[in-house]
């Protein structure tokens, strides 16, 4: 059976090659129950080497914060240049999408140079006016209140225009991706206009740098396995990219 130094060590080793841990599976690695491997990450958080949560424990503080699209936008710019790159790759001729609304996503929309006709669904009032340029593109910008800090809109008004279509393609960017919580953003009523283009969607693609894996947003859109794809950049943790393959969702490294 492993020391206290022991487990200690082999936590916060795991936590820096992989960025999470979970208790059954250290508990099943160090041979020694849950309840020992609870006590441990309690030390260890007193000690502000790790923050934990529902059967985990994380490197880095797991909760995300509402933080304005103009912020947002200085952050990992060359990662979310080359997720929206692979992201375009998606489009196809006379594609029906709907774009939702943050940094990542307006980064792929900067990329759309349609050939052929596209109609372009969106909450985001920024691509809107980005796309409402280009011709063979159709753009339906959603009516609502206006959320100053993603420059788009939410409301009732907003998801009921979701109850009579249905587009090819989601194209959705998140606060956080956690294996347990799934995919949440900062604002509840954001969260709740993202369930429903997820279901007027066949399929959801999520667009996310890998500092978003292992967060948590306040509000919770769904389980991982409503995703099909997620496009991120090389710095997911090796651990985190095999969760997501093992769940059947495809995985893209831009």
């Amino acid at each position: 059976m492993a020391s206290i130094a022991e487990r200690h060590k082999y936590i916060l080793d795991t936590l820096q090659k992989e960025g999470f841990v979970k208790i059954t599976d250290v508990a099943a690695m160090l041979k020694v129950t849950t309840a020992t491997i609870r006590h441990d990450l309690k030390f260890l958080e007193k000690k502000k080497l790790l923050f934990r949560t529902h059967g985990s424990a994380s490197s880095i503080n797991p909760h995300t914060i509402d933080l304005n699209l103009t912020e947002k936008e200085k952050i990992n710019i060359k990662e979310k240049r080359k997720i929206a790159q692979a992201a375009y790759r998606l489009v196809e001729k006379d594609d029906s999408i709907i774009v939702g609304a943050g940094s990542t996503v307006f980064a792929f929309a900067e990329q759309i140079q349609p050939s052929d006709h596209l109609t372009v669904v969106t909450a985001s009032l920024k691509v809107s006016i980005l796309l409402n340029e280009l011709n063979d593109t159709n753009v339906i910008q959603l009516g609502g209140s206006i959320r100053k800090n993603s420059v788009s809109v939410i409301g009732d008004y907003t998801s009921r225009f979701f109850d009579d279509v249905t587009c090819s393609k989601l194209f959705l960017g998140v606060d956080g991706i956690d294996s347990e919580f799934g995919i949440t953003n900062s604002n509840i009523e954001e969260a709740q206009l993202n369930k429903r283009m997820i279901d007027a969607s066949l399929k959801t693609i999520i667009l996310a740098d890998s500092s978003k894996f292992g967060k948590r947003g306040f509000g919770r859109i769904c389980n991982l396995d409503r995703v099909d794809t997620i496009i991120t950049d090389d710095g997911i943790a090796e651990a985190m990219s095999r969760m997501i393959e093992n769940l059947g969702i495809e995985l893209i490294i831009a």
